[in-house]
């Protein structure tokens, strides 16, 4: 058996990076299509790049020429049409095509932890989650009546060294080196699972061609469960600070913030443990192994390392500011 040839669609993203360096060490022989390259992840010697504005079929078509592959996954399809146009696309040309969705997608909040497969899909809160099932269930209406080999893969909050996970990003880290504080939606205590991408990448990669996962989903998620008050900490820490942590109720912060709330009560807000057995069971002896403390340092380190990445977003320092002011004990 010969190597598995493989297409990201996208490979230069929190995720996908990690995945395509995992790919190369597996001996993969990956192929990558995005538009331009990335300085901040930079794909990893022996990956085809190949340059095409994804939302242009045309130019998709034009890039890959007459080639086939064992599995494409797309990393950057967030709407129906954008599946849709995959399935034009590689129908005949992939043995496998993976999508991309997201663990938001499944009910929110949840009846019941911990959350398996399945759980409902449904997210009455977030228009990118609602966006994301519709993708599914056109998905799995191909699987089902055209054989389409889909396996539909839903992470959860997966972040490397250049994502804060804190809400704010580097604002919040800003505060926290300043002494001001900080702000928690909720009481501080909702569980959370933060996942490192190379934990994410060492399940996903053994995914690819796998003939068991055809028709299937699977979350991928570490079993680092962490309240949001341990993230804050955690942060602190690593920057060699404490928290000065105020409490704001997620819907006072929706309130004053679209953006913000959108991803509290459609995600963030709620508890989320994950149940990994059905992944395991394709992916045996998988764990991940990086706790969010090692992580939080990675992230501080990455962060100081360059004055250019220390951006303090104005509007939101302020309101930030509010919120402690009238929230603070």
């Amino acid at each position: 058996m010969g190597k598995l040839k493989v297409l990201f669609i996208g490979g230069s993203g929190v995720i996908s990076s990690a995945c395509a360096r995992v790919a190369v060490e597996s001996d993969i022989d990956l192929y990558a299509l995005n538009r331009g390259h990335s300085t901040t992840r930079p794909l990893p010697a022996g990956v085809h790049e190949m340059r095409a504005d994804v939302r242009n079929p045309a130019s998709v078509r034009d890039a890959i020429e007459d080639l086939e592959f064992d599995s494409v996954v797309d990393f950057v399809a967030f709407a129906p049409e954008h599946v849709r146009t995959d399935i034009e696309i590689f129908g005949d040309r992939t043995k496998q095509y993976v999508f991309i969705s997201t663990a938001s997608a499944y009910q929110t909040p949840p009846e019941r932890l911990p959350v398996t497969e399945s759980t409902p899909l449904k997210n009455p809160f977030w228009q990118y989650s609602r966006d994301k099932i519709a993708c599914e269930d056109l998905l799995v209406h191909e699987y089902r009546e055209n054989d389409f080999p889909a396996t539909i893969v839903r992470p959860s909050h997966t972040y490397d060294a250049t994502k804060t996970v804190l809400s704010g990003g580097w604002t919040s880290l800003a505060r926290m080196l300043a002494g001001q504080p900080v702000i928690v939606h909720g009481d501080g205590t909702s569980l959370w699972t933060v996942t490192h991408h190379d934990d994410f990448a060492r399940a996903f990669v053994p995914l690819l061609g796998h003939p068991r996962t055809y028709g299937e989903a699977f979350h991928i998620t570490s079993d680092d469960v962490l309240t949001w008050d341990q993230i804050a900490r955690a942060l602190a820490a690593a920057l060699g600070v404490t928290a000065r942590i105020v409490h704001v109720p997620s819907d006072v912060i929706a309130a004053a913030d679209q953006e913000w709330g959108a991803g509290l009560l459609g995600d963030k807000a709620h508890s989320m443990v994950f149940d990994n057995s059905k992944l395991r069971s394709v992916v045996p002896g998988w764990r991940a192994t990086i706790p969010f403390e090692r992580g939080a340092r990675e992230i501080a380190d990455w962060y100081l390392a360059d004055p250019a990445r220390q951006v303090v977003n104005e509007r939101l320092d302020a309101l930030m500011d509010k919120l402690a002011a009238d929230f603070s004990g």
